[in-house]
């Protein structure tokens, strides 16, 4: 046998596999090229742009007011908080002052939309484990939080909730209601959904170890939210830069140790019991103010009146039509503002000149920064842990082809 034949026999065949764009698994379209050498990954190559919608240069092009069902589009798990902050941005760039009732009433439905978007991603997590029954069982939770969306804005997924300034309606009593028995049964049924699984050996033989990231290395892809405080980081944003006053909240920011798929999992179970612990805060906080009417501030130049006025008064129909037809123009300036998202920090950079639309918005997409760590993350694992990896890492596509 000569070396020539000893080479051939040396040389090792591997398997391109497209795991996308177009994949139950890939919860969105976009694609994972892996070389595999039988069921273990070599390498992984991602690629995005498979739904580009151009929403920085979309936001060039349109009103301040019309740019919040844009924010919508991108994790639309928890769209309310997308909406609130491209909302806060504008106002922090405008100077205005909300009232403490409305930031509380913000707060509420950020926490609402925070527990939503963990129970999406947590029963995937669990079905892509081979565990369907969890995720039947707490989407009905999910759907009662829908249903206090619809109430309060009359959509359920891209709610386009809120506005510059405030809210567009007040709580109604039927929403109040809603909330009221959501926070009687989800303790219930959440508890009922980590009996099933936080202790389940399978489940934990699956998740335990898989797509492990240290500290030091989320750092340096730039992670932020669940996925890096499950790396031990303790970083989140509603701490350490509050805003719609979350410094009036006591809660407790949940951590991991070892960066894995159980540690993100758990970190995401533990945020709901503290967003539940924030609404209840929240509600009492409302009780105790003085004010119990307000819901936006009076800033009539960025604010749409009531109908009432807009029919009877001639100021009410010129605000109206100057918002409407986006003749409304911002101060000069330049601004950064973030907020804590479902998946980690969502920051919107704003840059006016001073006209009716912004000069340059660039928006900070969680999903799109720490997906870069994919493939590093699913080197020398199996395939079915590459799914399990990507379902904790709440990647959605929306807002990687911002």
């Amino acid at each position: 046998m000569n070396s020539t034949t000893n080479e051939i026999i040396k040389e090792k065949e591997y398997t391109t596999l497209n795991l996308g764009p177009t994949h139950p698994a890939t919860h969105g379209i976009f694609q994972n090229v892996m070389k595999m050498d039988g069921e273990l990954i070599v390498e992984a190559e991602p690629t995005i742009g498979y739904i580009h919608r151009a929403f920085e240069k979309l936001a060039e092009r349109r009103p301040f007011s019309q740019i919040t069902p844009i924010t919508d589009r991108m994790n639309y798990c928890s769209s309310p908080i997308n909406n609130m902050g491209w909302h806060m941005t504008a106002e922090k760039l405008a100077g205005i002052e909300i009232p403490k009732r409305v930031q509380y009433l913000r707060v509420i439905i950020m926490e609402l939309s925070r527990i939503a978007d963990h129970i999406i991603c947590n029963s995937v997590i669990g079905v892509d484990s081979g565990a369907m029954t969890g995720f039947l069982y707490v989407f009905q939770w999910r759907e009662d939080i829908y249903e206090i969306f619809e109430e309060l804005c009359g959509a359920r997924l891209t709610t386009n909730i809120g506005r510059i300034g405030g809210l567009e309606r007040d709580f109604s009593q039927k929403a109040w209601l809603k909330i009221e028995r959501l926070l009687k049964d989800l303790p219930g049924g959440l508890k009922e959904f980590e009996n099933l699984l936080v202790r389940n050996r399978i489940f934990m033989d699956r998740t335990i170890k898989c797509g492990p990231i240290s500290a030091d290395r989320a750092l340096a892809y730039g992670f932020t939210g669940p996925n890096l405080r499950a790396a031990g980081v303790d970083y989140d944003v509603r701490v350490m830069n509050p805003y719609s006053s979350y410094q009036d909240f006591d809660f407790i920011v949940p951590i991991g140790t070892n960066g894995d798929t159980y540690d993100r999992f758990m970190v995401r179970e533990n945020e709901m019991w503290q967003s539940m612990s924030i609404i209840k805060q929240a509600m009492e906080k409302l009780d105790r103010l003085d004010d119990k009417t307000s819901f936006h501030a009076e800033v009539p130049e960025y604010f749409l009146p009531e109908k009432d006025e807009v029919y009877n008064t001639m100021e009410g129909l010129i605000w109206h039509f100057k918002i409407i037809m986006g003749e409304t123009q911002m101060p000069k300036g330049e601004v950064y503002h973030s907020v804590e998202g479902g998946n980690g920090e969502l920051g919107f950079y704003l840059v006016s000149d001073g006209g009716r639309t912004p000069y340059r918005l660039h928006f900070r997409r969680p999903c799109f920064i720490y997906y870069q760590a994919y493939p590093e993350m699913v080197k020398g694992a199996f395939l079915s842990d590459a799914i399990l990896t990507m379902s904790s890492m709440n990647v959605i596509a929306g807002e990687l082809d911002a």
